[in-house]
């Protein structure tokens, strides 16, 4: 199971909206790259970098991106949504 905080939907929502104004289209090709994003750790949960002592970080190609989870028991959760030039560092007080 993947799930993501409630935070991270607004985070996707807000990028989603930036990509669309500046070209039409552009956000939805953004949530392709996210979707993408989220097979592959589905896929491969502990392939990516370890960037925190519970949390990975999947890069989102094409969008300077990167999913922030940590994958628990019996789900995957999305921790951030992170802009990688914006504060790369703001979802470190949501780790557990």
């Amino acid at each position: 199971m993947l799930d993501f905080l409630n935070l991270q939907r607004l985070e996707l929502d807000d990028a989603f909206e930036y990509y669309q104004s500046l070209l039409g289209g552009l956000g939805y090709e953004f949530v392709d790259e996210i979707e993408r994003s989220i097979e592959r750790i589905k896929k491969f949960p502990t392939s990516y970098q370890e960037i925190g002592k519970y949390s990975r970080r999947c890069l989102v190609h094409r969008f300077p991106y990167g999913l922030i989870y940590q994958v628990r028991r019996n789900e995957i959760l999305i921790v951030a949504v992170s802009h990688l030039h914006q504060k790369p560092e703001s979802w470190k007080s949501r780790e557990e």
